[in-house]
């Protein structure tokens, strides 16, 4: 299980902290090697002795694994712990895969841990992108209409207007590339959709994006239009943005556990519910975060995904196919060259 150094046709692998996170290292080292059997390439960092026998706890999936490599780190950042640990703690996991990413032997780093910590590593480790005041994390929000992006998620609680225009840019270049729109639209979350609403953050962040090149500028909306599809990027604070997806996390477990309890309320109801299984399954798997396992970072100079930290093996398994996906679209350059337009934040 050992990667052959990479070369021009083969991909660099995705680093993956396996130690981070309520169900690691085992949902880790399932989830990669179900993705190494599919043809990914992995480097699993964490306690090597750990992983080793996790690995061999699943013979058949190892025997079918392909490029899979173990990196030992013998220190783990846990939830509890500061994010700022990054810098004293060397040897965790998160710090020594995010460190492979800046050395060039690793594209990604997917960490189901600590997301301060995962944060704090990729800017201490990797930067900032040129005009990039600060990095933002995206969620993948499940809409009527397939997926909107909403950025920032809670990189930064308190934000200025030139942050929010840089998080436009970033969230519309992760559009065209992911979910392949062309002409994705952009979104300003307020309390009204008339010019002019919303505080002051929200009202000079409008007045910026009206007029920011390869923006297509919706203009603002509201919490309804999130999961409505409105546009397909929607641009807030990291506080806002938190709460927001959250709540639309927390309400769709809510709503499913009370269609389930409808559905075994009598016979009848029983019998229904033995019909629409297959239909209520497949709107559950588009809400579960572990549709896309993680979520990006945008405007680091590399790639770092966060996912949740109850992630199972299938959300491990999706990240890495989310970060392969970034990777290959050149997310990161494209981010570059759209930011290069912009007004520097210092003069906006």
């Amino acid at each position: 299980m050992n990667a052959a150094d990479p070369t021009p046709a083969q991909p660099l692998p995705i680093a993956l902290d396996a130690m981070g996170g309520d169900r690691m290292p085992d949902a880790a080292v399932e989830g990669a090697l179900q993705a190494a059997a599919a043809g990914e390439r992995v480097l699993l960092v964490g306690d090597e002795p750990r992983l080793r026998a996790a690995v061999a706890a699943r013979p058949a999936l190892a025997a079918s694994a392909g490029d899979l490599t173990i990196v030992h780190a013998g220190d783990v950042i846990a939830m509890h712990d500061q994010a700022g640990d990054v810098r004293r703690r060397k040897d965790a996991s998160i710090v020594v895969a995010t460190r492979l990413v800046r050395e060039g032997a690793a594209a990604a780093v997917v960490s189901m841990g600590h997301s301060g910590a995962t944060m704090a590593a990729a800017l201490l480790l990797l930067g900032r992108l040129r005009g990039v005041d600060r990095p933002a994390i995206l969620a993948n929000i499940p809409t009527k209409n397939g997926f909107a992006a909403l950025i920032d998620a809670g990189a930064n609680a308190d934000c200025r207007a030139a942050w929010l225009q840089q998080f436009a840019v970033m969230g519309t270049v992760y559009a065209r590339a992911f979910y392949g729109r062309e002409e994705p639209t952009v979104g300003l979350m307020s309390i009204g959709e008339e010019e002019g609403k919303g505080n002051e953050l929200v009202v000079a962040a409008h007045a910026l994006l009206k007029d920011t090149a390869g923006v297509r500028f919706h203009g603002n909306v509201e919490g309804r239009d999130l999961l409505a599809g409105t546009t397909d990027v929607v641009v807030a604070d990291g506080f806002t943005g938190n709460v927001m997806l959250k709540l639309a996390e927390g309400e769709a477990k809510v709503l499913f556990g009370m269609v389930r309890d409808a559905l075994r309320s009598s016979w009848r109801a029983k019998l229904g519910g033995l019909l629409v299984r297959p239909a209520l399954r497949a709107v559950a798997d588009r809400l579960d975060p572990g549709t896309y396992g993680a979520q990006p970072l945008l405007g680091i100079d590399g790639y770092a995904f966060i996912g949740h930290g109850s992630a199972d093996a299938r959300a491990v398994r999706n990240a890495l196919g989310t970060a392969r996906r970034l990777v290959d679209a050149g997310v990161r350059d494209r981010i570059t060259e759209g930011l290069a337009a912009l007004v520097p934040s210092d003069r906006a």
